[in-house]
């Protein structure tokens, strides 16, 4: 799959990608493939469809997320994590980065821990739990908080803050739908920082980052 990767365009993305990260990639597709048969993780199967929409669709993030995260280790929590997108391929290509994925539902987060053993993800935790429970568990822990297609935006805001440190930011992995639902957020509370359009090499749909920082109010 590496000559695969390198002629949907994943090369064009400027990620500098090393021959290790194309394996482990690859490892993770096939890894998804095979639970998929039994577990529906995924609802899109085949092998040119899973990297376009899965894999690429979640490395494209990471130019925009580079810029904003420029400390060391952030920590980084990922909502709805279902089956490690966009976390997973994002811990392959950034191993200092410290990412939390925050999934619900335990034949996912059994398939989240499997990878994260069978590729020796030593930069990811998996949390079986609703993000709700996490936020009262581990409030203002996270940098910066990150979802791929979990829930409309106003609510994955609603969800993030409470996990938000200072200056945390959110980075809102959305498509055509993105200018109706930011008519849905209270911009008094929310300030939107960057609105990225995210090229998918040789697929035609509309993908926007949207990063978002919390207004939050001085002491008096």
């Amino acid at each position: 799959m590496s000559s695969e990767l390198l002629d949907l365009g994943i090369g064009s993305l400027g990620l500098s990608l090393k021959p290790e990260n194309i394996a482990d990639l690859e490892l993770f597709l096939q890894e998804m493939g095979r639970w998929n048969q039994v577990h529906n993780l995924t609802a899109i199967e085949g092998e040119k469809n899973s990297i376009r929409l899965h894999l690429i669709d979640s490395i494209t993030v990471l130019p925009i997320m580079r810029q904003f995260l420029s400390m060391a280790n952030p920590r980084i929590a990922d909502l709805g994590s279902g089956g490690g997108l966009p976390a997973i391929p994002i811990a392959i290509l950034q191993p200092t980065w410290h990412l939390t994925l925050i999934e619900a539902i335990r034949k996912k987060t059994a398939f989240l821990q499997h990878v994260r053993g069978k590729l020796g993800l030593k930069n990811i935790e998996v949390l079986s739990e609703r993000v709700e429970a996490v936020a009262k568990l581990r409030p203002g822990q996270f940098d910066a908080v990150i979802s791929r297609a979990f829930t409309n935006l106003a609510h994955f805001l609603e969800l993030s803050l409470p996990l938000l440190g200072p200056d945390g930011l959110v980075f809102a992995m959305k498509a055509r739908r993105a200018n109706e639902e930011l008519q849905g957020v209270c911009m008094d509370s929310w300030r939107l920082v960057a609105d990225e359009p995210l090229h998918i090499p040789n697929l035609m749909v509309e993908r926007r980052l949207l990063v978002l920082a919390p207004m939050r109010k001085l002491p008096l």
